[in-house]
């Protein structure tokens, strides 16, 4: 597709399924960059060896050892890098290397970073396993309760927040946030993976960095472990080149293949998501062993109308509440009941899956006062009359097996 003005004009799933598709050489190609493995780059002499040495530590993109990914790397990174509108993409092993990647990148000892209290929750075993003894500080803050310029010291180096957040979406007033930081000269960077660049683009907003898990619904199909760096300006381009230089972060060609060919469906993909979830967290508000459904897409959700403000659709997570009274044993012996969904600690693949939080990990989030477990729910892209069937007899059996405590 050409690079001209008039491309960005064109529409998102246009540019999106265009985005880093191969040049076509005497007069064909493939439709997508093919899997280009190598650990050894070759050069044609010394003084290309050199050049292409000086031209890197210079800030091209250019790969001169297999470490740094060719053809289909790059194909990945520059459509990410479309589907967001940044500056360039970085990508890691998982997400939880993106997440460390800019952390590491950013903050240096004696640095001090806000990070929203709702965040993915291996973010906080970073920080006590590694930023703690680097003698870097993160301290958490709710973004919807705190004044966010008052916790802003001299060494504040980064906010960093997820939006909607971890298990109980709650949505961020991102514009408002970012503002703020840039008052201060604050760089901002936030968790991308729930909106996947596709239904939020928080570059767009006022955030600085955008973090993906593409494990998730970039990849969609449950079989690759990706993480991906999106920045919006050269210079937080070089930060995190250099540290992801530093650490030898690296990706495989295959597996750069099969988030790129997820990532030409990601459209489609969310879209079904979006409906079948609509119709079970419906149906979910409807239950009477339910106390509060957890979507941003319901009229009822405390965040919708940030939601519709900011994002352009919803996807596949929903989370309920049980009622007060209801103990975490009984939270386990309804996802041990379902028969469609899996249980498991990812989402965004095809499949429907279900997990328990307790409320000791709940209490994490400073928005949650709730004493009963949350059951979080990937509703995939089976039929939702079945999905909704499922849940049924599922609420069916464990209300014939628990007790609820008075109330």
């Amino acid at each position: 597709m050409s690079n001209d003005a008039s491309s960005s004009r064109l529409g998102r799933s246009t540019r999106l399924l265009h985005a880093g598709a191969p040049a076509l050489h005497g007069g064909s190609g493939p439709v997508n960059v093919p899997v280009v493995r190598t650990s050894t780059v070759r050069f044609e002499s010394s003084a290309a060896y050199a050049d292409l040495h000086h031209r890197r530590a210079a800030g091209e993109r250019l790969a001169t050892y297999g470490r740094h990914g060719l053809d289909t790397h790059r194909a990945l990174e520059d459509a990410v890098t479309a589907l967001e509108g940044g500056h360039r993409a970085f990508l890691t092993p998982s997400g939880l290397s993106a997440i460390t990647l800019v952390l590491v990148a950013l903050l240096s000892p004696g640095d001090h970073a806000l990070v929203a209290d709702s965040v993915y929750s291996p973010v906080r075993r970073v920080d006590d396993s590694l930023l703690q003894r680097l003698g870097i500080t993160l301290e958490y803050f709710s973004p919807s309760q705190d004044d966010l310029a008052a916790k802003i010291r001299p060494s504040t180096k980064l906010v960093y927040l997820e939006s909607p957040s971890s298990l109980l979406y709650e949505v961020l007033d991102l514009p408002a946030l970012a503002a703020v930081a840039r008052a201060h000269g604050i760089p901002v960077a936030t968790d991308n993976t729930w909106g996947a660049g596709w239904f939020y683009q928080p570059l767009a907003l006022g955030a600085n960095l955008s973090i993906h898990a593409a494990t998730k619904y970039i990849s969609g199909h449950s079989d690759v472990m990706q993480g991906i760096v999106v920045t919006d300006s050269a210079a937080l381009s070089a930060k995190i080149a250099t540290a992801h230089e530093a650490l030898g972060l690296t990706v495989g060609a295959d597996d750069a293949y099969l988030a790129l060919r997820g990532l030409r469906t990601l459209p489609v993909r969310l879209a079904q998501h979006q409906r079948h979830a609509t119709q079970v967290a419906e149906w979910l508000q409807g239950q009477p062993q339910v106390s509060r459904v957890f979507y941003p897409a319901l009229a009822s959700d405390p965040g919708h109308a940030l939601w519709q403000r900011d994002f352009s659709g919803a996807n596949g997570l929903v989370s309920f509440a049980f009622e007060e009274g209801v103990d975490v044993r009984a939270g386990e012996q309804f996802i041990d009941a379902l028969r469609f969904f899996g249980i498991g600690a990812s989402w965004g693949g095809y499949e429907s899956l279900a997990l328990v939080a307790s409320p000791d990990r709940l209490r994490e989030h400073s928005v949650w006062t709730g004493t009963q477990p949350v059951v979080r729910l990937h509703v995939g892209l089976e039929d939702p009359q079945d999905l909704i069937a499922d849940l049924q007899q599922a609420f069916a059996r464990v209300a014939q097996g628990v007790e609820l405590a008075p109330a």
